[in-house]
């Protein structure tokens, strides 16, 4: 019951909301690019072919990140067991920083004068799921409406 508690309580907030539905599109976004090839994405093979040459990484670690961004995009938007998913993403983009991003400085390569970008966009994300993380869900998830035994309509 306290696990229960401590995983699905969420207090009566939009912005909590707002942050989970916003970050959900957008991890679910990235991971549909790498899954399903949209948005201008290579698909599995592509990505993992690119993940393994960046990160020197094994590629099944690629299949992992692909569930992380794609379902756990979706379960985000919905609100289903936010606090784990939003700890997914933050320390996905904990690694992220730490194996790419970092040696490219702060900021994003709007100019076009370096091999790759910056870590900014990352630290958003973190914040963003950190946020989640520790406040729940908010407003018109599922993690709601199952600890609250209340019906969720969206």
């Amino acid at each position: 019951m306290i696990f229960k508690h401590r995983l699905l309580t969420t207090p009566e907030t939009w912005s909590l909301t707002i942050v989970r539905v916003m970050l959900g599109l957008v991890i679910w976004a990235h991971g549909a690019q790498k899954l399903l090839g949209w948005f201008g994405g290579h698909g599995p093979a592509g990505f993992m072919g690119a993940f393994e040459q960046m990160t020197g990484l094994p590629g099944f670690m690629a299949w992992l990140i692909i569930i992380i961004e794609f379902v756990g995009g979706i379960c985000l938007i919905i609100g289903f067991w936010t606090r784990i998913w939003a700890f997914c993403v933050l320390c996905l983009f904990v690694g992220i920083i730490m194996t790419v991003h970092l040696p490219y400085g702060f900021f994003m390569n709007w100019s076009g004068d370096q091999a790759g970008q910056g870590y900014e966009f990352h630290l958003l994300v973190i914040g963003m799921a950190w946020a989640l993380v520790v406040g729940g869900a908010g407003m018109l998830s599922v993690d709601r409406s199952m600890y609250s035994g209340q019906r969720t309509t969206f």
